[in-house]
């Protein structure tokens, strides 16, 4: 660690990661040190003379800085002072626009075009151009429109705007690998000559104008994307930015936040922002104005004035909704079947069970104890290990009688030859009924011995199946779009809930079940409600639940976090669902509340 240079006292700049600030001193100012740090709550002492605080703590609370005693003897690190400087700017210029949105600086959404520059040649709709002139009204942005909106070309036109003012020469976007296709279209659709793009993997094109790199490699490639961040001035855009939403608690959203101070303009595009609620949204708008975004969530969401929130943070986002791309409505619905007999009596004994083994404070057993219960309501025997982790449950048709004697270990072994789960029973008979009218239907389960469970038990409809191990997803998807004969697409929102659009040969949607992951569930239904639907078009979803099961836990949970983002959104279509992602996780994507849900079911 380099010395104070002559004269300093105190000297602030990044640490390894660029998500925490060190502050160093000398000898004779040591006891202020420990005083300064005091000030701050995320601070951590090491050695006599350092301590360390998150960068998010520093900017908000920056003014302690100010008491240090020795003010001509405060250092700044080049880096940490620009970031420092921009913030304030950025700051002052979302608190003005909080306070007199109407007066924001933005100019009309007609001559949005005549600042793309003379190489722009795409057309732009009116709500695109509307929500361009929004964010160019910032420093910094998010765009939170619904998929269909074309967010893609918003934020490649706020990039050429930027580069027409030569403020920034050079882009990095980090996407899914579902996003890839997208991206390279559009930087070659929207522009006179394409610009020139390169897929990140273990080389760099030094010569790229758009650099591409998954949030899976982010955190490997670090050092490399820094450098090309600093050698010019860059924009950043991170697309399905909800997939950092765990900030830097999470691996994908602590290198987003180390990346994000070296970019000249940072740019989050999600049509989920808040799928847990407002902690994922703090987080996202944290790395778009670090400190700031945290702070005025925070406080806007703190009084529980969900539509005071809503106008308080709505100047710092644009939203283009399903309503305003003039879909036509979805019709979803709720399908409560009951358990059979020993199905309902070993689901009762696995709660009792597991509320005996679970320890409360262990959020990795309770998740795995989600997971468990989620298999059981659908069929206890989906818990119990097959010859591999494709085998398909062996249903008897027709049933067998259930024995007088034997454990419950037993029955349960053998529960697909007395009993035909409820769930997959419902679900047969919607794809049956579909069929009979020439309706292609898109069935959701989340575990992969029930996609092959209802492979086998769909086999009359040839079903095309995708999960994580399919290795022809590509002819599987081609099938279902175009054989007449193939009239089911079985899938789990984990694998096929991004990235593709289904809605030009399926309307009809039906979930065998959910998890706890809002976002998940969002952007599935997207899959077939999306733009480009005719105004005739029925869109119909339903979802199968258990009667006294987690299943009950899950959709309460569901409806609580749509209404929430819906009302923060100011988004009805959201909020009319709530009638009913980095992140694999042995959680299911339980948050906190959703813990003390589960255990108020397995207590019951």
């Amino acid at each position: 660690m380099a010395d104070l240079v002559d004269g300093a006292s105190l000297h602030l700049g990044f640490d390894e990661t660029r998500t925490k600030v060190v502050l160093r001193t000398i000898a004779d100012h040591r006891e202020d040190l420990v005083q300064l740090a005091g000030r701050f709550h995320s601070s951590t002492q090491f050695g006599l003379l350092a301590v360390s605080v998150d960068l998010d703590d520093l900017l908000v609370r920056l003014n302690a800085i100010g008491t240090w005693p020795d003010h001509r003897g405060v250092e700044w690190a080049p880096e940490l002072a620009d970031l420092v400087r921009g913030n304030v700017q950025d700051a002052a210029a979302v608190k003005a626009r909080i306070e007199t949105p109407a007066q924001n600086g933005e100019v009309p959404a007609n001559e949005v075009l005549t600042l793309l520059g003379p190489d722009w040649k795409a057309d732009l709709r009116e709500f695109q151009r509307r929500d361009i002139a929004k964010l160019l009204a910032l420093q910094h942005g998010a765009n939170f429109s619904v998929p269909g909106a074309g967010k893609t070309r918003v934020a490649l036109a706020v990039y050429a705007a930027q580069k027409t003012q030569k403020k920034v020469s050079r882009l990095v976007v980090v996407c899914p690998k579902s996003a890839y296709e997208s991206w390279q279209f559009e930087t070659g659709e929207c522009f006179q000559y394409p610009l020139r793009t390169h897929i990140h993997d273990r080389s760099l094109d030094a010569w790229a104008e758009v650099l591409i790199i998954n949030y899976e490699r982010l955190d490997r490639s670090l050092g490399t994307l820094a450098g090309w961040l600093k050698s010019a001035p860059t924009m950043i855009i991170l697309d399905e930015a909800h997939r950092m939403k765990l900030g830097t608690r999470g691996t994908y959203g602590a290198a987003c936040m180390a990346l994000g101070p070296l970019a000249y303009r940072r740019l989050i595009l999600t049509g989920t922002p808040a799928p847990n609620g407002a902690k994922d949204l703090e987080n996202l708008l944290g790395f778009v104005w670090p400190g700031h975004g945290h702070r005025t969530v925070a406080s806007a969401i703190g009084g529980g004035d969900l539509a005071y929130a809503s106008r308080v943070l709505r100047p710092l986002f644009t939203r283009t909704t399903k309503d305003e791309l003039g879909l036509p409505g979805m019709k979803t619905r709720v399908r409560y079947v009951s358990m059979p007999p020993l199905h309902a009596e070993i689901y009762s004994s696995l709660v009792g069970n597991l509320s005996g083994e679970t320890a409360r404070d262990d959020l990795r057993s309770l998740g795995k104890t989600a997971l468990r219960l989620l298999m059981a309501a659908t069929s206890p025997a989906l818990l119990l290990e097959g010859a591999s982790k494709y085998e398909p449950l062996a249903y008897q048709v027709p049933p067998l009688e259930i024995p007088q004697t034997g454990s419950l270990y037993t029955l349960m072994q053998n529960l697909p030859s007395y009993e035909l789960s409820p769930k997959y029973k419902e679900a047969v008979a919607i794809v049956a009924e579909n069929a009979r009218k020439h309706r292609k239907t898109l069935v959701w389960t989340t575990f992969v011995r029930s996609l092959t469970t209802l492979e086998k038990l769909l086999e009359k409809y040839q079903p095309a199946v995708i999960h994580g191990g399919t290795l022809d997803r590509d002819e599987q998807l081609r099938r279902f779009r175009e054989d007449k004969n193939c009239m089911v697409l079985v899938s789990n929102p984990a694998t096929l809930g991004e990235g593709i659009s289904l809605h030009q040969v399926c309307h009809d949607a039906v979930y065998v079940d959910r998890d706890f992951m809002a976002g998940r569930f969002l952007q599935s239904l997207d899959r077939i409600h999306r733009l480009g639907l005719a105004p005739e078009v029925e869109t119909r979803v339903t979802v199968l639940a258990a009667r006294d099961t987690i299943d009950e836990v899950v959709k309460t949970r569901l409806d609580q976090k749509l209404e929430f983002m819906g009302k923060i959104l100011d988004d009805p279509s959201v909020q009319q669902l709530s009638d009913l992602q980095e992140e694999p996780s042995v959680a299911g994507g339980l948050d906190a509340s959703d813990i003390q849900a589960l255990i108020r079911h397995m207590g019951s």
